[in-house]
């Protein structure tokens, strides 16, 4: 059966057109309706904006009235100088006579005598000696040291070193610890050397002199 349609009014062949066109259109509209702005009304409508500017207070520049400084002082008036006349006599001045005769008392004015500290020698060139030389001296400490019954129990020991003074007359002054162990030990040192016999005297130049001197004990236990 033949179709009745006339050819000329057949759409389909422009379907592809019509299809294009429509789709052109969809994107203008999209496109437009992205691109297109929208204005706030109420902004417009705010008008214009006008500040007022206040004018700051000009505060007028006074001028200050300085006073004049006070003119400067008149000179003082000179002193005045009285002139003495030569006329005016003048009183004997009586002179006292500071001539002695046999009854003025003299008094006699004692003077101090300065004290000379003795000069302590270090090394003289002839030492003290304890009598009898060193080996009586070793015996006699020896014999006389007794150690502390405290310290031997403690078990406490060590070299305990002296320092004393031999005067001119061999006599032992000035006794010190210089270096000690312990106040047990201490106290039997100095005890041992204040009971030593006269030294004899050390001497410089021939004359005696006191001499300082160390002597170092020493504690041991056996």
């Amino acid at each position: 059966m033949e179709p009745k349609k006339n050819p000329k009014a057949d759409l389909e062949k422009l379907r592809g057109t019509f299809t294009l066109t429509g789709l052109v259109l969809s994107l203008f509209v999209i496109y437009s309706m992205i691109n297109w702005k929208f204005y706030d009304v109420q902004a417009s409508e705010l008008g214009q904006l006008v500040v007022d500017v206040e004018e700051e207070d000009i505060i007028p520049i006074t001028e200050q009235n300085t006073p004049p400084p006070p003119p400067p002082l008149p000179p003082a008036a000179p002193e005045i100088i009285e002139i003495v006349e030569d006329e005016v006599k003048v009183e004997d001045v009586k002179i006292a006579d500071t001539e002695a005769d046999a009854k003025t008392e003299v008094q006699e004015f004692k003077q101090e005598e300065e004290v000379v500290e003795e000069e302590v020698f270090t090394i003289v060139e002839s030492m003290p000696e304890f009598p009898g030389g060193t080996t009586k001296m070793m015996e006699y400490l020896r014999d006389n040291v007794k150690y502390p019954p405290a310290a031997k129990a403690n078990g406490i020991t060590g070299k305990v070193f002296v320092n004393f003074t031999i005067g001119k007359n061999g006599e032992i002054r000035d006794i010190k610890i210089i270096r000690g162990v312990h106040d047990l030990l201490d106290k039997e040192a100095i005890r041992v050397v204040k009971a030593m016999p006269t030294w004899k005297a050390g001497k410089q130049r021939g004359k005696a002199v006191s001499v300082s001197f160390n002597l170092p004990i020493n504690f041991v236990l056996k």
